[in-house]
């Protein structure tokens, strides 16, 4: 029965993210479901199958809008796949775009695309803002599946050899008459599941998998000037190639992928390169001027600032190689101070009258329009301001 789950809710997104986020999240869950690394679950090749639509929509910007404005009844107008009635070979193939021609598939031995990568991993660290100006090292722990050393990836018990399957002669693939005979279909054989053998006697560890679950520990080096989102790559750290096209994982391994969450600063705003720093000031200081000291992002950093008579609440004081570094030229961004002026809550008697005589002598136009705050720093921080 064809699903009836809402598209973003298969891929556990916002409506309104980015490409880049389907992306991600589309990868996280073919690696989730991903049939070869569930053999005992049913469900996840159903489940892999139903990302993999999700994908296919809203991938594409014409078809993701018709899917928000009109769901599913307006895509059936348009051309697309149906992944549901799909092959996952299928499937596979035309996903390899998005694992970078890694993501192992049940391919069989008679195919001529048959995989010698293994799969690509995801991670996640966390990181301070700080770190971003230093870099960083820090242990990442996940799960990859290796090679089982008991039957060294036949997945057989030890002792024993697979046979060969009786239906497809060891190809892998079996022929189908189409329509009236006029055309033949050759698909990946349905009892041996494309590996040309089947196994009678399972290997205990492995459960026939060839394949078995291994925790790893990494140091993983983070490059100053990285961005939240971005991943650092760790090659070979992935899995071996699938059991079914090179049982003792001889093949080059895939890649495990670092990807960086960078925690708000209390202080500091980041914008590309540079910093924004909201710089609470007195109206005294303000009016008369002064010199005072801006906190950097470093440990210890601190920057001289000198504010001119007369500046105004919302003005922005720029500091040239006070941001974070660039992640390819290692050069630093600006600080960009904007001044708040702090309106006292409470007044003594004294600061009181000495401020009602300064009233007395003023001459302010109350209203008068001024340029928007945030338009003022947006000019600033690229450089027109």
């Amino acid at each position: 029965m064809p699903t009836t789950r809402c598209y973003y809710e298969v891929l556990n997104v916002e409506r309104t993210a980015s490409g880049d986020e389907i992306k991600r999240a589309y990868r996280r869950m073919a690696m989730k479901h991903h049939p070869d690394r569930n053999p005992d679950d049913p469900q996840a090749e159903t489940s892999f199958k139903e990302a993999a639509e999700a994908y296919e929509v809203l991938s594409d910007g014409d078809r993701r809008r018709t899917y928000d404005q009109f769901g599913r009844d307006g895509l059936r107008s348009k051309p697309g796949h149906d992944f549901r009635s799909m092959n996952p070979d299928d499937i596979f193939s035309m996903f390899d775009d998005i694992f970078g021609g890694s993501f192992g598939g049940r391919h069989g031995g008679g195919r001529s695309r048959a995989r010698t990568r293994g799969f690509d991993l995801e991670t996640e660290v966390e990181l301070e803002l700080q770190d971003v100006l230093t870099g960083a090292t820090r242990e990442v722990a996940f799960t990859r599946l290796d090679v089982c050393d008991t039957c060294d990836g036949s997945g057989a018990k030890p002792g024993t050899t697979p046979a060969q399957c009786s239906r497809c002669a060891g190809s892998g693939q079996v022929t189908q008459a189409g329509l009236g005979g006029m055309f033949r279909m050759v698909t990946t054989c349905p009892d041996c599941q494309g590996r040309g053998n089947t196994i009678t006697d399972r290997c205990v560890d492995c459960r026939g998998t060839g394949r078995i679950p291994v925790d790893r520990r990494l140091e993983v080096k983070i490059p100053a000037g990285i961005h939240d989102g971005q991943a650092v790559r760790i090659s070979g750290e992935g899995e071996p190639p699938p059991q079914e096209t090179d049982p003792k994982g001889a093949g080059p391994r895939g890649d495990l992928h670092v990807v960086t969450r960078i925690e708000s600063h209390q202080q500091f705003e980041r914008d590309g390169n540079h910093l924004l720093l909201v710089m609470p000031a007195a109206f005294t200081q303000l009016a008369l001027g002064a010199d005072v000291e801006l906190p950097g992002i470093g440990e210890g950093e601190v920057h001289e600032l000198s504010i001119p008579s007369g500046t105004q609440h919302g003005a922005l004081f720029r500091i040239d190689g006070a941001g974070l570094p660039d992640l390819r030229t290692n050069a630093r961004g600006d600080l960009i101070a904007v001044i708040h002026l702090m309106v006292p809550k409470t007044l003594n008697e004294d600061q009181r009258a000495l401020l009602g005589q300064y009233a007395e002598t003023e001459d302010l136009e109350v209203g008068a329009s001024n340029p928007s705050i945030w338009n003022r720093i947006k000019d600033a921080v690229t450089g027109r301001g």
